[in-house]
């Protein structure tokens, strides 16, 4: 049989190479039951499969949306659009993607496939009404008395494709809740929901990408960020994930979305917020504290919507009785979302669908990592000497080697002072990572005296005082000796401006001035150590500080 199928292959292609040539799009192209996406020579294009397609081994890859090297008969009945009889298809080709699903349906068991160069849905054709012919019959001309005069029936366009919704750039998860008690029926609901929440949000480039997990015993990524960036694409995807079944380990699914979803190789876009939504039915198996926390601390929103959920004589049931507050990003009431059964909820998809959107209520997304101005103010005096000026240099860089550095994450500004103060860089100077470390571990020793009030004015002024965006500020003082100038007014007045103040001493700095300087409480963000050497100590608990700061601030 094989040997025939590989004829039937090759008869199909150059059936497609005579007929195609200057054909009617509307008018359907014999092919084989083995021709591939990949033999046809348009993008868009009706075919006419044979019958019993089903009695030959069919090569099928992907779910909904299929590689190009997929046999388009056999994509077209595992998709539902022909049967044993055959009959026309229209095929859409598209671009290639990453991770093919596979799925069994309607006696096909499609393969899955890591990655392709092209791809194609398959649909069912559209019966047109006929234009009446103007040569009509004499027999039909005596028989109706008259020849009447020719109709046209137009046809209506169909509407424009949806555009990208870009007032919601975000990078989103559905967890789908795949358990047993949820049951076939109630999940096929669940999915119906999903999609005309996926049509409300508009996805597609520059707007929202959507990628699922399924929460079950074990949960199972479906698909990523970039495997579906249209809407049309992701509702077929949606529809053809099959039912697991198995606990309701919500749980594990988060954390395993958090370590394994949100990855650059699988379509996570920089600087867009992240989104998990948890749908459960009920109420969840496992623990979701732990799992929250992690994605909290990665810059993830959690949204949970609960479904049915459990009545008052059930809460002995639940092992965990408060996991919508536990599991959301905040307890704010901004990040649940309730509908009591999975009937009639058409009225709840705009609602959460806007949520969804509204940006700027993102609270998780901005963490002590991504969302800080660091300010280094550097003591440059004689005292110190060019090497251990170095060693300054080195905590300052392994400090910042922790931090998001971009243009819109987390930026870095360094100020040297002796009695004058210079400007190394400002916090717009160096945007990446890299480059920030350079500017800093290249800073030449100056020398000098110290005047540490002036240099608090001075950052006050010109490193801060500019409108530094929405980050929390930081500044960092490094002084080996006494100041020459009052410290304490000058460091009042800056934290009256929002910054928070640490303070590292070395030899002869005064624990007085250090103390004035810092914010509250002292203890937390004072640091002192008798030689320079032993400034590497600090990197850990001056990160700690800072995220332990903007944590209780946000």
């Amino acid at each position: 049989m094989s040997m025939w199928f590989a004829v039937l292959h090759v008869l199909g292609i150059l059936s497609l190479t005579c007929c195609t040539f200057g054909s009617d799009l509307n008018v359907p192209t014999p092919i084989s039951c083995g021709t591939r996406a990949v033999d046809l020579p348009d993008t868009r294009q009706i075919v006419l499969c044979p019958a019993n397609c089903t009695l030959w081994s069919l090569s099928v890859f992907g779910s909904g949306v299929y590689a190009s090297i997929s046999s388009i008969c056999g994509a077209a009945i595992h998709r539902g659009i022909i049967g044993l009889s055959g009959g026309p298809v229209e095929v859409h080709g598209l671009q290639g993607r990453t991770n093919y699903l596979s799925s069994y349906a309607h006696g096909i068991q499609s393969q899955s496939l890591s990655q392709w160069s092209s791809s194609f849905t398959v649909a069912r054709t559209i019966s047109l009404p006929l234009e009446v012919s103007s040569q009509t019959s004499s027999s039909a001309n005596v028989a109706s008395g008259a020849a009447k005069k020719p109709v046209k029936k137009t046809v209506k366009k169909p509407p424009p494709p949806t555009t990208a919704n870009r007032d919601c750039p975000v990078d989103m998860a559905l967890l789908l809740d795949g358990s047993y008690n949820i049951g076939q029926r109630r999940y096929n609901l669940q999915k119906n929901f999903v999609s005309k929440l996926v049509a409300m949000l508009k996805v597609g480039t520059p707007g929202p990408h959507v990628g699922v997990v399924q929460t079950s015993e074990t949960p199972r990524t479906e698909f990523y960020l970039s495997n579906y960036t249209t809407a049309k694409d992701l509702t077929f995807a949606i529809k053809e994930i099959p039912y697991i079944g198995g606990n309701t380990n919500t749980g594990k699914a988060i954390l395993h979305t958090v370590r394994n979803f949100f990855n650059p190789d699988f379509g996570v876009r920089r600087g867009y917020p992240r989104i998990i939504v948890v749908f459960v039915d009920g109420w969840p198996s496992d623990n979701v504290e732990e799992a929250a926390i992690l994605a909290r601390e990665s810059g993830i929103n959690i949204f949970f919507v609960s479904v049915a959920k459990p009545a008052p004589e059930e809460m002995s049931l639940v092992s965990e009785q408060d996991f919508m507050r536990k599991a959301v990003c905040k307890d704010n009431e901004f990040f649940t979302f309730t509908m009591p059964s999975w009937f009639s909820t058409n009225k709840f998809v705009k609602p959460l669908a806007h949520k969804l959107c509204s940006i700027d209520q993102m609270l998780c997304s901005k963490t002590c990592y991504n969302s800080v101005n660091l300010g280094f103010l550097i003591d440059g005096s004689s005292s110190v000497g060019d090497g251990n000026f170095r060693l300054v240099l080195d905590l300052l860089v392994s400090i910042v080697r922790n931090f998001d550095i971009s243009d819109i994450g987390s930026r870095i500004g360094a100020i040297q002072f002796t009695y004058d103060q210079r400007m190394e860089f400002n916090f717009n100077d160096h945007t990446t990572k890299d480059n920030a470390l350079r500017a800093l571990q290249n800073i030449p020793y100056m020398s000098g005296g110290t005047a540490t009030g002036d240099a608090i004015n001075f950052a006050v002024r010109s490193l801060f005082k500019p409108r530094t965006g929405p980050n929390r500020n930081f500044l960092i003082i490094i002084t080996d000796g006494q100041s020459y100038d009052d410290v304490r007014g000058p460091a009042m007045a800056a934290q009256r401006e929002g910054i928070t103040v640490f303070t590292v001493g070395v030899a002869w700095a005064p624990m007085e001035d250090l103390k004035a300087m810092a914010s509250e409480p002292k203890e937390s963000h004072v640091f002192f150590t008798r030689e320079f050497t032993g400034l590497a100590q600090f990197q850990q608990p001056i990160v700690r500080g800072i995220c332990r700061d903007f944590t209780e601030f946000n």
